[in-house]
């Protein structure tokens, strides 16, 4: 197996870019430690060899992932084309997931998309030095519980935040 050192950000590209544009400003300044994969630079697939192209690519930007990043915003659960398909390869890959919530949120809502409501998974608000925590520590966290058989979504305690200065 390819070493996995890449995170993967999955998104709503016609409403959300703003954020991940964010996070490639974070991980462009050298004050944050954080890297990813930029695994959506697309534009709208119009017949299905042109989104299995698109998939095919996807899938190879997978192979190097150790992360999967869901920026989860007001239409994230209603998209089915390739955020859907996004996160259920990671689940399948058991890839650890930070679902980062645009509405502010620390923990699951009624926002987050049913193909990862009932998954492994940590959510925190959009934040850097939150995402920051959850990329780095989550990992880790996900190994332990899966290894446990353990499931559902976790979130960060207060003292969590309250160490993070926030």
């Amino acid at each position: 197996m390819a070493y996995r050192n890449k995170t993967y950000i999955c998104f709503d590209g016609d409403n959300d870019m703003k954020y991940y544009r964010l996070m490639t400003a974070w991980a462009g300044n050298e004050n944050f430690s954080f890297d990813f994969h930029n695994a959506h630079d697309l534009n709208s697939a119009r017949d299905s060899s042109q989104e299995e192209s698109i998939k095919k690519q996807l899938r190879e930007r997978f192979a190097n992932s150790k992360l999967l990043v869901v920026l989860i915003g007001e239409n994230t659960r209603y998209l089915t084309k390739f955020v859907k398909w996004e996160m259920e390869v990671a689940l399948r890959l058991e890839l650890p997931i930070v679902g980062v919530n645009l509405n502010g949120s620390r923990a699951t809502d009624d926002l987050c998309p049913p193909t990862i409501r009932d998954g492994l998974a940590v959510y925190v608000p959009f934040g850097a030095k939150i995402v920051e925590h959850a990329m780095t520590n989550w990992p880790a966290s996900h190994l332990a519980y899966k290894q446990e058989g353990k499931s559902g979504p976790y979130h960060y305690t207060e003292q969590t935040y309250k160490n993070l200065g926030l």
